[in-house]
C-alpha cells in the first residue's frame, strides 16, 4: 500500500471499531511501527483522528469541563439505565456517599429507598433530588461551589468527610483510561473524590461508555481502589483488566 491507501485503511478501521492500535496496524499492513506512527501523526495533523497511547481514536481522548446543565442532556438514556442498576445496590438503612455529576443526579432521581437512608453528598443537584424523600437524611458537604458542576470542593468538605464512614460511594467520573486511571476535569474535585474513597467501604463508578479511553486533568485514583463499574457498555480491553483485578463490571442495556 502507498501512503494514501494506508491512510484510507486506518480511517476505515477507526470508523468501524472506534480506535486502532499501532501493533495491530503493523501486522495488518506489514509495515514498521515508525511508518504507522508517522501515518497517525499525519492524520491527527489533518484533523481526522486523535492519537492515543499506542494507537488512535475517533474521539478526543481528553475530556474538558462543561456545565452540568449541558452535560445532563447528553447520553440521557444510558445514564438512566446506569442509575437504575446502581439504585438496586442500595439497601434499607444504608449510609452512602454520592459524588457530583449528571449520572449521579440521575441516580438520585431513580432512588426510591426502603427504610431509612443517610446520604452524604457534595452535589447540590443531588441534594435537591433527595430532599423530597422523608426517610432520607441528606448531609450536604460545605465549601466553595463550582458553578460548572453545582458541587462543592475544598478543605471544609474534606474535613467533614473525615467524620464519616459509609458503606458505598457512588462516583461519577469524566475519564477512564487504562494507563491514567480514573479522572475528572477539576483537580479540587479529584482531591475531594480521593477523600470520599478513603471513607467508603465500597467504591462504585458510574460512567457511560463515552468515558472509556478518555482522561481528564485531575487524576482521582488508579483501578486498585475500585470495586464496581456500572456502564451501558465497557470495551473488551477494560473488561479484561477489570476481571483480572477482581473489579465487578455491570453492563446495563
Amino acid at each position: 500500500m502507498n501512503n494514501v491507501e494506508r491512510h484510507q485503511y486506518i480511517i476505515k478501521q477507526i470508523k468501524k471499531n472506534g480506535h486502532v492500535s499501532v501493533l495491530d496496524l503493523c501486522e495488518e499492513l506489514e509495515v514498521s511501527s515508525v511508518t504507522i506512527r508517522k501515518d497517525l501523526q499525519f492524520l491527527e495533523d489533518s484533523g481526522l483522528v486523535y492519537r492515543t497511547h499506542g494507537g488512535a481514536t475517533s474521539q478526543n481522548p481528553y475530556q474538558t469541563d462543561r456545565p452540568v446543565f449541558e452535560k445532563e442532556k447528553i447520553h440521557e438514556e444510558e445514564k438512566q439505565l446506569i442509575a437504575r442498576a446502581a439504585s438496586k445496590l442500595i439497601v434499607p438503612n444504608d449510609s452512602i456517599i454520592i459524588g457530583s455529576g449528571t449520572t449521579t443526579q440521575f441516580l438520585a432521581r431513580e432512588m426510591s429507598p426502603l427504610g431509612d437512608l443517610t446520604v452524604v453528598t457534595s452535589a447540590l443537584n443531588v441534594t435537591m433530588e433527595l430532599v423530597k424523600h422523608p426517610n432520607v437524611e441528606v448531609i450536604q458537604l460545605g465549601g466553595s461551589v463550582r458553578r460548572s458542576s453545582t458541587s462543592v470542593t475544598g478543605p471544609y468538605a474534606n474535613t467533614i468527610l473525615g467524620n464519616f464512614f459509609c458503606s458505598k460511594l457512588f462516583l461519577g467520573v469524566d475519564g477512564i483510561d487504562l494507563d491514567f486511571g480514573i479522572s475528572t476535569t477539576s483537580a479540587q474535585e479529584a482531591m475531594l473524590n480521593q477523600k470520599m474513597i478513603d471513607v467508603a467501604q465500597q467504591v462504585i463508578i458510574l460512567a457511560d461508555s463515552s468515558k472509556f479511553g478518555r482522561k481528564s486533568f485531575g487524576k482521582i485514583v488508579d483501578f486498585s481502589k475500585i470495586d464496581v463499574v456500572i456502564s451501558d457498555d465497557i470495551p473488551s480491553s477494560f473488561r479484561e483488566m477489570f476481571e483480572s483485578m477482581g473489579i465487578e463490571a455491570i453492563i446495563c442495556k
